[in-house]
């Protein structure tokens, strides 16, 4: 995939059937034939091998919503990076907000998943975002720099192989987004510490996450630093998947 290009990935979140996976698959590859941006779908696990065999050929690249943080072993109901290699996972998503406040996702995991994925050849996109409890203590910059500070200690010189997606956590599934503005005061501070971390901080792509849809989609991804987004509810509706990737130029 072109590092200069906007990169657009819709999260799943726990929902999809097969049927319904189907529908929604064939809509957007019909849809992409001449898509000016990167297009990716983390799925639910289950349905990976479905996925994979649905976009095969496609411009639609296949993310994993999550990845263990352990190699291999007696770790029930984890998946390893190498499983998920197995089925052409190319993305996978580490330390969305859901996984850190529903199942105590620490920086330290989160950088060490960032890490399995990496040594998998999978690029982790590595989600950060302050509560709206942080925001009103003026604590947004400090968190969101705090967490990736841990992935950046852990993954050293392999920095510039990932992507990185703020998505404050106050503004998902709330319907409340954060202003084009907002949103680019945050990825310029990320911006600057990717730069002071790797002389290919240029490469990084910074994704915009939080209620991002098709009608705000063109305002957030016209910012300097905004290179693409985390697309919740509205990946799940093809014309409106299709809406905010035709923005993404």
């Amino acid at each position: 995939m072109n590092s200069k290009k906007k990169l657009i990935a819709g999260n799943w979140k726990m929902n999809g059937g097969l049927a319904a996976n189907e529908a929604l698959l064939k809509a957007l590859v019909a849809g992409l034939e001449n898509a000016a941006c990167d297009v990716v779908v983390a799925v639910p696990a289950p349905y990976l091998a479905q996925v994979q065999a649905l976009t095969a050929g496609s411009v639609v690249a296949l993310a994993a919503q999550d990845v263990s943080q352990h190699e291999a072993g007696a770790y029930t109901g984890e998946t390893s990076a190498a499983m998920l290699k197995d089925f052409g996972v190319r993305f996978a998503l580490v330390g969305h907000s859901e996984r850190r406040q529903y199942h105590g996702e620490t920086d330290a995991v989160v950088a060490e998943k960032a890490q399995r994925a990496l040594a998998a050849g999978i690029t982790p996109i590595v989600c950060i975002g302050e509560t709206l409890q942080e925001r009103d203590a003026g604590q947004t910059e400090a968190v969101v720099k705090r967490q990736l500070a841990a992935v950046i200690h852990l993954n050293g010189h392999c920095i510039s192989e990932v992507v990185v997606a703020y998505e404050p956590v106050w503004a998902i599934g709330t319907g409340r987004t954060a202003s084009p503005e907002q949103a680019q005061a945050v990825h310029a501070v990320l911006r600057a510490q990717l730069s002071a971390a790797s002389e290919k901080a240029d490469r990084i792509r910074l994704l915009y996450g939080g209620s991002m849809n098709a009608s705000n989609a063109a305002q957030l991804l016209a910012q300097p630093d905004i290179d693409g987004g985390l697309v919740g509810g509205a990946s799940l509706k093809a014309p409106d998947f299709l809406q905010i990737i035709a923005a993404a130029r």
